[in-house]
């Protein structure tokens, strides 16, 4: 009995659709990358874009109406404690008349009110100053004994600073408050002698013109704003931060600005955080819940000199920090439920594990459990993949 061989025009069909088989049923092998998780330092910062304002400033107006002399001074320029800033001269009409003098006697009341407040807060920053300067030597002898930790010195220092820019500002304050004073008892005494000369307006502190707000010629009523003056070397920061963010702030909180035109990021320190909110309209027309959050300079001052009134930076207050934890990068995770998850290599393979994670920050997220240092994680984690799945790291060539 003969047996009968299958022709070759019929085997090279079955061996292709053996083959076609064969590669459909290969186990897909996924080309991912990876992160392998390590300990180290990591800090969550709150960052906002902020500005730098003089601390002490004061707004220079006329005290009367009249006709004002051109202005000579320009922003930048020096002036003087007690320097001529301004003249005014009579108009058409006199500088005083039976209602502006009703008016001139309600200001100067006014002005002893302010002068005399202004006197209490000196007084009461004075002793604000004094207790923290006695906090903080004592706090000093403490931390010599390592009694108290290297924060809480911190923020003593920082505080004893705050209070002598504080009682700077109160005494800043009684100038103006004196210089106003002063204005309107001459604005008065001039209307009751009836004379029409001369008015000079003087710098109430030495520093310099920030802003020339009239600079012509020209007649104007009394309260008219004619130039801004300051300390433009007391400078601080200010940023508008969302509420959300606002509440995990607190006076003493360490800061960094950068992007501010200098070689290097500038320390700072939170000095205070305002209790009321407002709203704000976001570059998208979104409305938002704002803060305002006030910060003190903490590098020298030789390092920040080229800051000026007004300028743009970018403010990154220190929420939290730790010097060594189990960093993951924020690529590797995703939400799994209401669980956080991530998946690892073992073997080749891709498991998945549920993670718990603690601290967070845009690029990091501390891993409280789940993992474990030197665990390889896939990085952005294709949807199709799923555990136990084979996958393969790119070969690098050097």
């Amino acid at each position: 009995m003969t047996s009968k061989r299958i022709p070759w025009r019929y085997l090279v069909p079955a061996f292709a659709l053996v083959a076609i088989v064969a590669l459909a049923l290969k186990p897909t092998v996924l080309p991912v990358e990876a992160a392998t998780l390590s300990k180290g330092p990591m800090q969550v910062t709150i960052d906002e874009e902020g500005r730098t304002e003089v601390k002490r400033r004061y707004v220079v107006s006329a005290p009367l109406a009249g006709k004002l002399l051109r202005i000579a001074l320009e922003a930048g320029d020096p002036v003087a404690e007690g320097a001529v800033l301004a003249r005014l001269v009579p108009a058409d009409a006199p500088l005083i008349d039976p209602r502006s003098r009703a008016e001139s006697e309600a200001r100067l009341h006014a002005a002893e009110a302010q002068a005399a407040q202004a006197s209490a807060n000196v007084a009461r920053a004075q002793v604000d100053n004094a207790s923290a300067h006695d906090d903080l030597a004592r706090k000093q002898k403490l931390a010599k004994g390592a009694a108290i930790s290297a924060h809480d010195l911190d923020v003593a220092e920082s505080d004893a600073a705050a209070r002598v820019q504080d009682l700077a500002s109160a005494q800043f304050g009684a100038k103006v408050a004196e210089h106003n004073l002063a204005e309107a008892r001459a604005a008065l005494a001039r209307g009751r002698s009836g004379r029409l000369d001369e008015l000079d307006v003087v710098a109430p502190a030495a520093g310099r013109v920030l802003r020339v707000m009239h600079q012509s010629e020209g007649v104007v009523s009394a309260g008219t704003e004619l130039l801004e003056v300051g300390d433009p070397s007391a400078l601080e920061i200010t940023s508008d931060l969302l509420s959300s963010q606002a509440v995990r702030v607190k006076p003493g909180m360490p800061a960094f600005i950068d992007h501010w035109g200098g070689e290097k990021p500038l320390e700072a320190r939170v000095r205070s955080v305002d209790p009321s909110g407002f709203t704000k309209l976001s570059a998208l027309g979104v409305e938002e819940q704002r803060v305002r959050v006030v910060l003190d300079l903490a590098s020298p001052p030789s390092e920040w000199r080229a800051l000026g009134d007004h300028y743009r930076v970018e403010v990154h207050i220190i929420a939290w920090q730790s010097d060594s934890v189990l960093r993951a990068p924020t690529a590797a995770l995703f939400r799994r439920g209401a669980a956080w998850a991530a998946f690892a290599i073992e073997s080749g393979r891709a498991r998945l594990r549920t993670l718990t994670l603690g601290e967070q920050s845009p690029d990091e997220a501390e891993v409280l459990s789940g993992a474990h240092p030197g665990d390889p994680l896939i990085l952005r984690p294709p949807e199709s993949l799923h555990d136990g799945a084979r996958v393969t790291l790119p070969v690098l060539n050097h």
